[in-house]
């Protein structure tokens, strides 16, 4: 129940009152939630609605403890953990594929042209397919979706078609999907850990890089880099998983309240994530960046061929079909 905001003020602070005198009721089941994200970070701000509106919703049966920046483990560490019945939740994405091939679509180079084609695929029978194999192979159960802000290429020439990647020396994750896209587009691209990307633009090695606007301001690759060129190469989504032995120690009616609360906490998500990525561009513009809409089809069309030969046969149609939208 919420507290309406008018309220007057000698009830509102009668009852801070009781609930700081009340003696505090021991939860029937605690859910740890483990994640990779800081405490600023919108994912580990939706993981807290999330367990608030679970105790609402469970009357305080169910208590929903976060342990952020990999306090619980490694993300792939705690899937291990979550299979063997040790962790309750976490968030994660396309790592998932270790186990469900179709985990791969959460991260493939232009398959979703908007965030709304990408909404459109997720809640549909694609969203479906990879969902099921994920609950059946991973023991893992998706109940909730985030967007990822989409990587975008920073330059010190603005960019807007592939032609002018000619020549441009850049870096990439060491990710041969990514080189070979990128190489397809004409750029000449270079796997290099994160940590040596700063330096590298500011001596030269490099001439670009390409990452989400969070990364880019966060890395003050505003200090070496001019421009920004809305690419938008990949868009992705990660999900908020429960153990599959978890789900099933709840009851219908707990996990009925589980699910509403995490959808609630998605719409949560979103808000915040659209707030970040407008207040990163206002950021990054006033530290003197300019950011560049460039010709999204023609790139896409250009990397379709090596998108398609880097993924499994396994999600080629459905790439391919997600290509022809």
């Amino acid at each position: 129940m919420t507290i309406k905001r008018n309220l007057t003020g000698w009830i509102a602070a009668g009852l801070a009152a009781a609930l700081m005198t009340a003696p505090a009721l021991a939860a029937d089941m605690t859910l740890k939630l483990g994640h990779l994200a800081n405490e600023e970070n919108p994912w580990h701000l939706a993981s807290l609605k999330f367990a608030e509106e679970v105790a609402m919703r469970t009357g305080g049966r169910i208590e929903v403890q976060v342990f952020p920046n990999e306090s619980l483990g490694k993300e792939i560490d705690l899937i291990n953990g979550m299979q063997l019945g040790t962790v309750d939740m976490t968030i994660t994405g396309e790592s998932l594929q270790n186990w469900a091939p179709r985990a791969a679509l959460l991260a493939v180079p232009y398959a979703y042209k908007s965030l709304e084609h990408m909404d459109e695929t997720v809640n549909g029978p694609i969203g479906q397919e990879i969902e099921y194999q994920i609950i059946e192979k991973a023991q893992i159960r998706p109940i909730a979706y985030f967007a990822r802000g989409p990587r975008d290429l920073t330059s010190n020439r603005p960019i807007t078609t592939p032609d002018d990647l000619q020549g441009l020396k850049m870096r990439v994750p060491n990710v041969p999907l990514f080189v070979d896209v990128w190489k397809a587009l004409g750029a000449q691209p270079t796997p290099m850990a994160f940590s040596e990307v700063f330096t590298s633009l500011q001596n030269g090695t490099i001439d670009a890089q390409e990452n989400p606007l969070a990364l880019i301001r966060s890395a003050n690759f505003n200090e070496v880099q001019s421009h920004v060129n809305k690419t938008e190469h990949v868009r992705s989504w990660i999900y908020l998983v429960i153990s599959e032995q978890t789900w099933n120690r709840l009851s219908v009616e707990d996990q009925t309240a589980v699910r509403e609360s995490a959808l609630i906490a998605q719409e949560y998500e979103r808000g915040l994530f659209l707030q970040s990525l407008a207040e990163d561009q206002a950021y990054l513009e006033e530290h003197g960046m300019t950011f560049v809409d460039v010709d999204g089809a023609a790139f896409a069309a250009k990397a379709r061929d090596a998108v398609l030969a880097n993924v499994s046969d396994e999600i080629r149609p459905v790439v391919e079909q997600l290509f022809a939208e």
